[in-house]
């Protein structure tokens, strides 16, 4: 018995229904619903603009991407260009393959430390093995140290909502950095003190007090500059500080053992606020 044309019973092999991209694909690296963004793009420095708040921006000098949040979602960087999302120091055989990772999690971007190497931070190094650090609304420079003291850097901007973004303000006053009066006595003996920080040594530590009231001494004999007397004055203006807001200038806050710890961040402190700067070091010179 034949079959009439067109009720013909055979199966015609169809290609399976396409599905959504999941695990990792030839390349080797996690499928992400981002956005690429071109090795000429701008700095994200100067912001970004996106249409859901908290979307990640990363930038290196090859290029990068944009992701929206979502619980789970993952972006990869380091320098092997195949396994990760961002390829950060592809020449440079010290940055590892894959050097860390951006998790979004509860409502949150976190960046955690994968590489041997650490990530430098604004304000602190973060190692592998470390719990990540939490990524706060807008700009975050990130820096991993190769080669020769070559410093590769990962750009990451987190967007907030349209209406936290700054407005340009090219006419305004710029306003002045917070500067502390110091009497003649306290910022002499500060000067002499953090003298190495102000000459821009490679990695400077404060004079002890028996230094600095020595020096002090030949540069003002007959005022009784002693040991005493310098530690009293910059205690007191570690103290006005602290009392001011300003961390990292008790001994609570530092912990045991101490050291020179309290003088090397009022130094630093006094020198971000341009309340001391190397131009004071006339004094000495003047004295």
């Amino acid at each position: 018995m034949t079959t009439p044309p067109g009720n013909d019973r055979r199966t015609t092999a169809r290609p399976p229904a396409s599905r959504p991209a999941t695990g990792r694909p030839a390349t080797g690296r996690p499928a992400v619903a981002g956005r690429l963004l071109p090795a000429a793009h701008g700095s994200l420095a100067r912001g970004v603009s996106a249409p859901v708040p908290g979307t990640a921006f990363a930038l290196a000098l090859t290029g990068g991407i944009t992701l929206g949040p979502g619980d789970g979602r993952e972006l990869l960087f380091g320098r092997n260009r195949p396994e990760v999302h961002v390829c950060v120091g592809e020449d440079d055989p010290q940055v590892s393959r894959c050097q860390g990772r951006l998790t979004h999690r509860h409502g949150q971007w976190w960046v955690a430390n994968n590489g041997r190497l650490p990530l430098r931070f604004p304000t602190r190094l973060l190692f592998t093995g470390e719990e990540p650090l939490p990524l706060e609304t807008g700009y975050t420079p990130l820096f991993v140290r190769g080669s020769r003291d070559r410093e590769h850097l990962l750009e990451v901007f987190v967007s907030g909502p349209e209406a936290e973004r700054p407005v340009a303000q090219p006419g305004d006053v710029t306003r002045p950095p917070r500067v502390w009066v110091l009497t003649e006595e306290e910022k002499l003996a500060l000067v002499v003190l953090g003298q190495r920080y102000l000459l821009h040594e490679p990695r400077p530590q404060p004079l002890t007090w028996k230094q600095t009231a020595a020096q002090l001494a030949e540069l003002r004999p007959g005022e009784g500059w002693r040991e005493k007397r310098v530690e009293h004055l910059v205690n007191r203006v570690r103290m006005m500080l602290s009392r001011d807001g300003v961390p990292w200038l008790t001994r609570e806050e530092v912990g045991e053992p101490v050291g020179n710890a309290l003088n090397d961040h009022l130094i630093r402190a006094l020198m971000m606020s341009t309340t001391l700067v190397p131009l004071d070091l006339s004094l000495i010179d003047a004295a």
